[in-house]
Protein backbone atom coordinates (compact mmCIF):
# COMPACT_ATOMS: atom_id res chain seq x y z
CA UNK A 1 0.00 0.00 0.00
CA UNK A 2 1.13 3.17 -0.80
CA UNK A 3 1.69 3.02 3.09
CA UNK A 4 3.14 6.18 3.05
CA UNK A 5 5.53 3.54 1.59
CA UNK A 6 8.17 5.54 2.53
CA UNK A 7 7.72 4.70 5.96
CA UNK A 8 5.32 1.95 5.85
CA UNK A 9 5.73 -0.14 2.92
CA UNK A 10 7.51 2.59 1.85
CA UNK A 11 7.71 0.04 4.17
CA UNK A 12 14.52 -10.89 8.92
CA UNK A 13 17.48 -14.26 8.92
CA UNK A 14 20.09 -15.31 10.53
CA UNK A 15 21.18 -18.24 9.61
CA UNK A 16 20.93 -19.82 12.81
CA UNK A 17 20.76 -23.46 10.87
CA UNK A 18 20.98 -23.10 7.52
CA UNK A 19 18.07 -24.22 5.73
CA UNK A 20 18.52 -26.20 2.34
CA UNK A 21 15.10 -24.26 -0.17
CA UNK A 22 15.34 -28.27 -1.57
CA UNK A 23 15.90 -26.69 -5.29
CA UNK A 24 16.43 -28.90 -7.54
CA UNK A 25 20.08 -29.05 -8.87
CA UNK A 26 18.75 -28.70 -12.08
CA UNK A 27 16.18 -26.42 -12.07
CA UNK A 28 13.10 -26.70 -14.34
CA UNK A 29 13.44 -25.45 -18.27
CA UNK A 30 11.01 -22.39 -18.45
CA UNK A 31 7.95 -23.14 -20.11
CA UNK A 32 7.53 -19.70 -21.53
CA UNK A 33 7.54 -15.88 -20.12
CA UNK A 34 6.78 -15.48 -16.95
CA UNK A 35 3.69 -12.56 -16.75
CA UNK A 36 1.03 -11.22 -14.69
CA UNK A 37 -2.46 -11.98 -15.25
CA UNK A 38 -5.98 -10.71 -14.12
CA UNK A 39 -7.26 -13.67 -11.81
CA UNK A 40 -10.62 -12.55 -11.12
CA UNK A 41 -11.79 -10.05 -13.79
CA UNK A 42 -15.11 -9.70 -12.74
CA UNK A 43 -14.21 -8.71 -9.47
CA UNK A 44 -12.71 -5.77 -7.76
CA UNK A 45 -11.60 -4.63 -4.70
CA UNK A 46 -10.97 -1.64 -2.56
CA UNK A 47 -7.15 -1.48 -1.78
CA UNK A 48 -6.90 -5.43 -1.07
CA UNK A 49 -4.02 -5.79 0.95
CA UNK A 50 -4.31 -9.24 1.82
CA UNK A 51 -5.68 -12.64 0.49
CA UNK A 52 -5.78 -15.70 2.46
CA UNK A 53 -7.43 -19.42 2.07
CA UNK A 54 -9.35 -20.77 5.03
CA UNK A 55 -7.02 -23.94 4.80
CA UNK A 56 -10.34 -26.19 4.70
CA UNK A 57 -10.62 -27.54 1.31
CA UNK A 58 -13.32 -25.46 0.11
CA UNK A 59 -10.97 -23.59 -2.70
CA UNK A 60 -12.61 -20.59 -1.54
CA UNK A 61 -10.27 -17.40 -1.17
CA UNK A 62 -10.56 -14.42 1.24
CA UNK A 63 -9.65 -10.82 0.52
CA UNK A 64 -8.86 -8.23 2.52
CA UNK A 65 -9.97 -4.65 2.25
CA UNK A 66 -8.04 -1.84 3.80
CA UNK A 67 -11.48 -0.13 4.70
CA UNK A 68 -12.12 -2.98 7.31
CA UNK A 69 -14.42 -6.24 5.03
CA UNK A 70 -13.10 -9.39 4.21
CA UNK A 71 -14.98 -10.68 1.52
CA UNK A 72 -15.17 -14.51 0.11
CA UNK A 73 -15.49 -16.12 -2.84
CA UNK A 74 -15.18 -19.45 -4.75
CA UNK A 75 -11.59 -19.74 -6.74
CA UNK A 76 -12.85 -19.42 -10.12
CA UNK A 77 -11.82 -17.64 -12.77
CA UNK A 78 -14.85 -16.84 -13.90
CA UNK A 79 -17.00 -16.13 -10.77
CA UNK A 80 -18.61 -12.77 -10.94
CA UNK A 81 -19.56 -13.11 -7.11
CA UNK A 82 -18.19 -12.25 -3.88
CA UNK A 83 -19.87 -12.23 -0.28
CA UNK A 84 -18.95 -10.01 2.56
CA UNK A 85 -17.44 -12.17 5.35
CA UNK A 86 -16.87 -9.66 7.79
CA UNK A 87 -17.26 -5.74 8.04
CA UNK A 88 -15.65 -3.83 10.80
CA UNK A 89 -15.53 -0.63 9.24
CA UNK A 90 -16.54 0.41 12.55
CA UNK A 91 -14.11 -0.45 14.46
CA UNK A 92 -11.19 0.05 12.22
CA UNK A 93 -9.84 3.38 12.08
CA UNK A 94 -7.89 3.97 8.48
CA UNK A 95 -7.63 7.51 8.30
CA UNK A 96 -4.12 7.31 7.66
CA UNK A 97 -2.04 5.58 4.75
CA UNK A 98 -0.65 2.46 6.39
CA UNK A 99 -3.39 2.38 8.75
CA UNK A 100 -6.82 0.01 8.90
CA UNK A 101 -7.72 -3.82 8.66
CA UNK A 102 -3.98 -4.90 7.67
CA UNK A 103 -4.04 -9.16 7.97
CA UNK A 104 -6.23 -12.09 8.26
CA UNK A 105 -4.94 -15.32 9.34
CA UNK A 106 -7.74 -18.69 9.88
CA UNK A 107 -7.01 -20.79 12.70
CA UNK A 108 -5.21 -24.46 11.85
CA UNK A 109 -8.26 -25.96 12.90
CA UNK A 110 -10.82 -23.45 11.55
CA UNK A 111 -12.49 -26.36 9.47
CA UNK A 112 -13.43 -27.61 13.66
CA UNK A 113 -13.30 -24.17 15.92
CA UNK A 114 -14.11 -21.74 13.09
CA UNK A 115 -11.66 -18.98 14.55
CA UNK A 116 -9.84 -17.12 12.40
CA UNK A 117 -7.89 -13.52 13.64
CA UNK A 118 -7.07 -10.31 12.34
CA UNK A 119 -4.80 -7.49 13.13
CA UNK A 120 -6.61 -3.86 12.20
CA UNK A 121 -5.79 -0.01 14.09
CA UNK A 122 -8.19 1.57 16.16
CA UNK A 123 -8.54 5.00 17.40
CA UNK A 124 -9.33 7.03 20.97
CA UNK A 125 -6.20 5.55 21.25
CA UNK A 126 -4.82 4.87 18.42
CA UNK A 127 -3.86 1.52 18.79
CA UNK A 128 -3.02 -2.23 16.70
CA UNK A 129 -6.02 -4.45 17.73
CA UNK A 130 -5.15 -8.40 17.75
CA UNK A 131 -8.52 -10.19 17.55
CA UNK A 132 -10.22 -13.71 17.07
CA UNK A 133 -13.56 -13.92 15.51
CA UNK A 134 -15.82 -16.94 14.75
CA UNK A 135 -17.95 -17.84 11.62
CA UNK A 136 -21.58 -18.28 11.69
CA UNK A 137 -22.96 -21.66 12.96
CA UNK A 138 -25.00 -21.25 9.95
CA UNK A 139 -23.27 -20.11 6.86
CA UNK A 140 -19.85 -20.59 6.39
CA UNK A 141 -19.50 -17.42 4.02
CA UNK A 142 -20.63 -15.40 6.75
CA UNK A 143 -18.60 -14.38 10.21
CA UNK A 144 -20.21 -13.29 13.21
CA UNK A 145 -19.66 -9.57 13.88
CA UNK A 146 -20.45 -10.28 17.58
CA UNK A 147 -18.23 -12.73 18.29
CA UNK A 148 -15.14 -10.84 18.62
CA UNK A 149 -12.41 -11.41 21.70
CA UNK A 150 -9.88 -9.09 21.71
CA UNK A 151 -6.43 -10.99 22.42
CA UNK A 152 -3.85 -8.16 22.32
CA UNK A 153 -3.94 -4.28 22.04
CA UNK A 154 -0.87 -1.96 22.02
CA UNK A 155 -0.34 1.99 21.44
CA UNK A 156 0.29 3.20 17.91
CA UNK A 157 2.31 6.65 18.55
CA UNK A 158 2.09 7.21 15.25
CA UNK A 159 -0.27 6.49 12.16
CA UNK A 160 2.59 4.58 10.19
CA UNK A 161 4.54 1.71 10.70
CA UNK A 162 2.11 -0.65 11.48
CA UNK A 163 3.27 -3.92 10.02
CA UNK A 164 0.24 -5.62 10.00
CA UNK A 165 0.76 -9.58 8.85
CA UNK A 166 -0.96 -12.49 11.30
CA UNK A 167 0.20 -15.98 10.55
CA UNK A 168 0.32 -19.38 11.93
CA UNK A 169 3.27 -20.95 12.01
CA UNK A 170 4.50 -24.63 11.60
CA UNK A 171 4.24 -25.37 15.46
CA UNK A 172 0.24 -23.65 15.68
CA UNK A 173 1.68 -20.92 17.28
CA UNK A 174 -0.02 -17.28 16.31
CA UNK A 175 3.04 -14.77 14.92
CA UNK A 176 2.42 -10.94 14.36
CA UNK A 177 4.41 -8.41 12.78
CA UNK A 178 4.97 -5.21 14.33
CA UNK A 179 6.53 -1.72 12.85
CA UNK A 180 8.54 0.62 15.22
CA UNK A 181 5.72 3.14 15.97
CA UNK A 182 6.35 5.12 12.99
CA UNK A 183 7.67 8.56 11.66
CA UNK A 184 11.01 8.80 10.50
CA UNK A 185 13.97 6.88 11.75
CA UNK A 186 13.16 5.35 14.63
CA UNK A 187 12.77 8.50 16.88
CA UNK A 188 11.57 6.79 19.80
CA UNK A 189 14.02 4.06 19.96
CA UNK A 190 11.78 1.26 19.65
CA UNK A 191 13.53 -1.38 17.45
CA UNK A 192 16.42 -1.74 19.95
CA UNK A 193 14.08 -1.56 23.09
CA UNK A 194 12.79 -5.30 24.09
CA UNK A 195 10.68 -3.80 26.58
CA UNK A 196 7.97 -2.62 24.01
CA UNK A 197 6.10 -4.77 21.55
CA UNK A 198 7.22 -2.59 18.42
CA UNK A 199 9.52 -3.17 16.36
CA UNK A 200 9.24 -6.89 16.57
CA UNK A 201 7.76 -10.46 15.14
CA UNK A 202 5.91 -11.74 18.39
CA UNK A 203 4.56 -15.12 18.90
CA UNK A 204 1.82 -16.23 20.87
CA UNK A 205 -0.42 -19.13 21.72
CA UNK A 206 -3.98 -18.91 21.36
CA UNK A 207 -5.19 -22.15 22.43
CA UNK A 208 -4.33 -21.35 25.61
CA UNK A 209 -5.06 -18.61 28.85
CA UNK A 210 -3.20 -17.45 31.01
CA UNK A 211 -4.08 -15.05 33.62
CA UNK A 212 -5.73 -11.55 32.48
CA UNK A 213 -4.95 -12.16 28.79
CA UNK A 214 -6.84 -14.45 26.08
CA UNK A 215 -3.31 -16.14 24.80
CA UNK A 216 -0.49 -17.34 26.99
CA UNK A 217 3.05 -17.30 25.99
CA UNK A 218 4.94 -20.30 24.37
CA UNK A 219 7.70 -21.76 26.72
CA UNK A 220 10.58 -21.54 24.49
CA UNK A 221 9.65 -17.99 23.43
CA UNK A 222 12.93 -16.37 23.36
CA UNK A 223 12.39 -13.49 26.68
CA UNK A 224 9.81 -15.91 28.19
CA UNK A 225 10.26 -15.60 32.24
CA UNK A 226 12.73 -13.12 31.69
CA UNK A 227 13.66 -10.89 34.52
CA UNK A 228 14.43 -7.66 32.70
CA UNK A 229 11.06 -6.63 31.97
CA UNK A 230 11.57 -7.37 28.00
CA UNK A 231 8.17 -7.95 26.80
CA UNK A 232 7.73 -12.19 26.28
CA UNK A 233 5.60 -12.46 23.04
CA UNK A 234 8.73 -10.70 21.12
CA UNK A 235 9.92 -14.03 18.77
CA UNK A 236 12.36 -11.40 17.15
CA UNK A 237 13.15 -7.86 17.10
CA UNK A 238 15.24 -5.28 15.62
CA UNK A 239 12.65 -4.37 12.64
CA UNK A 240 11.24 -1.59 10.88
CA UNK A 241 8.42 -1.85 9.43
CA UNK A 242 8.01 -6.14 8.37
CA UNK A 243 4.89 -5.44 6.31
CA UNK A 244 4.88 -9.10 5.29
CA UNK A 245 6.24 -12.31 6.29
CA UNK A 246 5.02 -15.81 5.22
CA UNK A 247 6.59 -19.26 6.35
CA UNK A 248 8.32 -21.82 3.29
CA UNK A 249 6.04 -25.19 3.70
CA UNK A 250 9.01 -27.14 2.79
CA UNK A 251 10.88 -26.41 5.88
CA UNK A 252 8.91 -23.76 8.03
CA UNK A 253 11.65 -20.96 7.35
CA UNK A 254 10.36 -17.67 8.63
CA UNK A 255 10.79 -15.33 5.61
CA UNK A 256 10.09 -11.08 6.10
CA UNK A 257 10.65 -7.83 3.67
CA UNK A 258 11.22 -5.05 6.70
CA UNK A 259 10.95 -1.86 4.02
CA UNK A 260 13.66 0.69 4.52
CA UNK A 261 14.17 4.49 5.98
CA UNK A 262 15.45 6.15 2.65
CA UNK A 263 18.08 3.82 0.73
CA UNK A 264 17.49 0.37 1.16
CA UNK A 265 14.90 -2.47 1.32
CA UNK A 266 15.70 -5.85 2.92
CA UNK A 267 14.42 -9.76 2.74
CA UNK A 268 15.51 -11.54 6.22
CA UNK A 269 15.23 -14.97 7.39
CA UNK A 270 13.97 -14.52 10.45
CA UNK A 271 15.02 -16.71 13.40
CA UNK A 272 13.83 -17.02 17.26
CA UNK A 273 15.73 -14.39 19.19
CA UNK A 274 17.02 -12.38 16.41
CA UNK A 275 18.36 -9.26 16.69
CA UNK A 276 17.62 -7.45 12.78
CA UNK A 277 19.60 -4.46 13.65
CA UNK A 278 17.32 -1.31 13.06
CA UNK A 279 18.02 1.07 13.85
CA UNK A 280 21.63 0.70 14.45
CA UNK A 281 21.78 -1.16 10.62
CA UNK A 282 19.75 -0.23 7.19
CA UNK A 283 19.97 -3.47 5.58
CA UNK A 284 23.75 -4.26 5.44
CA UNK A 285 24.52 -0.64 6.33
CA UNK A 286 24.88 1.64 8.75
CA UNK A 287 21.97 4.10 9.40
CA UNK A 288 22.94 7.36 11.65
CA UNK A 289 25.31 5.12 14.52
CA UNK A 290 28.07 6.90 15.78
CA UNK A 291 29.82 3.33 16.67
CA UNK A 292 27.70 1.17 14.25
CA UNK A 293 28.36 -1.81 16.94
CA UNK A 294 26.95 -4.97 14.74
CA UNK A 295 27.76 -7.40 17.15
CA UNK A 296 25.11 -9.90 17.76
CA UNK A 297 22.83 -8.47 14.59
CA UNK A 298 21.46 -10.70 12.06
CA UNK A 299 21.87 -9.43 8.54
CA UNK A 300 19.31 -9.71 5.68
CA UNK A 301 19.76 -12.16 3.19
CA UNK A 302 19.55 -10.00 0.54
CA UNK A 303 18.90 -6.10 -0.58
CA UNK A 304 17.82 -3.86 -3.12
CA UNK A 305 18.42 0.28 -2.96
CA UNK A 306 16.27 2.77 -4.81
CA UNK A 307 17.96 3.39 -7.16
CA UNK A 308 15.21 2.30 -9.94
CA UNK A 309 12.29 3.92 -8.53
CA UNK A 310 11.51 1.51 -5.63
CA UNK A 311 10.59 2.50 -2.72
CA UNK A 312 9.33 -0.13 -0.32
CA UNK A 313 9.40 -3.65 -0.61
CA UNK A 314 6.45 -6.01 -0.46
CA UNK A 315 7.08 -9.56 0.98
CA UNK A 316 5.84 -12.78 -0.63
CA UNK A 317 6.10 -16.64 -0.26
CA UNK A 318 9.00 -19.22 -1.38
CA UNK A 319 6.91 -20.86 -4.21
CA UNK A 320 5.69 -24.10 -3.91
CA UNK A 321 2.72 -24.29 -6.69
CA UNK A 322 2.87 -26.24 -10.04
CA UNK A 323 1.92 -23.93 -12.50
CA UNK A 324 5.19 -22.06 -12.98
CA UNK A 325 7.86 -25.02 -11.86
CA UNK A 326 10.83 -23.28 -12.66
CA UNK A 327 10.24 -21.10 -9.36
CA UNK A 328 9.78 -24.18 -7.24
CA UNK A 329 11.50 -23.22 -3.72
CA UNK A 330 12.62 -19.55 -4.97
CA UNK A 331 11.10 -16.43 -2.50
CA UNK A 332 9.16 -14.33 -4.80
CA UNK A 333 8.55 -11.06 -3.74
CA UNK A 334 8.15 -7.07 -5.12
CA UNK A 335 7.80 -3.47 -4.97
CA UNK A 336 5.22 -1.31 -4.23
CA UNK A 337 5.98 1.41 -6.00
CA UNK A 338 7.81 0.21 -8.71
CA UNK A 339 6.07 -3.10 -9.49
CA UNK A 340 8.97 -5.05 -10.38
CA UNK A 341 8.77 -8.78 -9.02
CA UNK A 342 11.67 -10.39 -8.37
CA UNK A 343 12.51 -14.46 -7.36
CA UNK A 344 15.41 -15.18 -4.65
CA UNK A 345 17.04 -18.33 -4.37
CA UNK A 346 18.30 -18.64 -0.80
CA UNK A 347 19.68 -22.05 -1.02
CA UNK A 348 23.11 -20.98 -0.32
CA UNK A 349 22.45 -18.36 2.44
CA UNK A 350 26.26 -16.66 1.76
CA UNK A 351 25.79 -16.98 -1.84
CA UNK A 352 22.16 -15.88 -2.83
CA UNK A 353 20.84 -15.56 -6.78
CA UNK A 354 18.20 -13.09 -7.37
CA UNK A 355 16.34 -12.51 -10.82
CA UNK A 356 14.15 -9.90 -11.72
CA UNK A 357 11.23 -11.93 -13.06
CA UNK A 358 8.53 -8.67 -14.74
CA UNK A 359 7.56 -5.06 -14.00
CA UNK A 360 4.01 -5.27 -13.28
CA UNK A 361 2.05 -1.80 -14.25
CA UNK A 362 0.30 -1.03 -10.32
CA UNK A 363 1.41 -1.12 -7.50
CA UNK A 364 1.86 -4.26 -5.50
CA UNK A 365 0.37 -4.22 -2.03
CA UNK A 366 0.57 -7.99 -0.83
CA UNK A 367 0.91 -11.48 -2.23
CA UNK A 368 -1.01 -14.93 -1.31
CA UNK A 369 -1.48 -18.32 -2.13
CA UNK A 370 -4.58 -20.65 -2.32
CA UNK A 371 -5.06 -24.24 -1.37
CA UNK A 372 -2.85 -25.72 -3.57
CA UNK A 373 0.41 -22.67 -3.09
CA UNK A 374 -0.25 -21.20 -6.58
CA UNK A 375 0.82 -17.45 -5.58
CA UNK A 376 -1.73 -14.67 -5.57
CA UNK A 377 -1.10 -10.74 -6.04
CA UNK A 378 -3.34 -7.93 -4.92
CA UNK A 379 -2.92 -4.78 -6.95
CA UNK A 380 -3.70 -1.11 -5.82
CA UNK A 381 -5.63 -0.60 -8.74
CA UNK A 382 -8.49 -2.53 -7.24
CA UNK A 383 -7.89 -6.25 -8.54
CA UNK A 384 -6.40 -9.81 -7.73
CA UNK A 385 -3.80 -10.97 -9.74
CA UNK A 386 -1.35 -14.62 -10.27
CA UNK A 387 1.62 -15.21 -11.74
CA UNK A 388 1.96 -17.46 -15.03
CA UNK A 389 3.23 -18.32 -18.14
CA UNK A 390 2.12 -16.26 -21.63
Amino acid sequence: MKFELKTFLFLILPFGSACSQNNQTDPPLPQGTITVKGAFPNLSFTRPVDLQHAGDGSDRLFVVEQRGVISVFQNDPGTADKIEFLAIEGSVDDTGNEEGLLGLAFHPNYEDNGYFYVNYTAANPDRTVISRFKVSATDPNQADPTSELVLLQFDQPYSNHNGGQVSFGPDGYLYIAVGDGGSGGDPQGNGQNRKTLLGSILRIDVDQVNGPTNYSIPADNPFANNSEGFREEIYAYGLRNPWRFSFDSSNGQLWTADVGQNKYEEVDIIVKGGNYGWKTMEGFHCYNSADCAQDGLKMPIWEYDRSQGDVSITGGFVYHGAAIPELEGLYVYADYASGRIWSLDGSDPENPSNTELLKAPFPISSFGIDQNQELYICGFDDKIYKLGYE
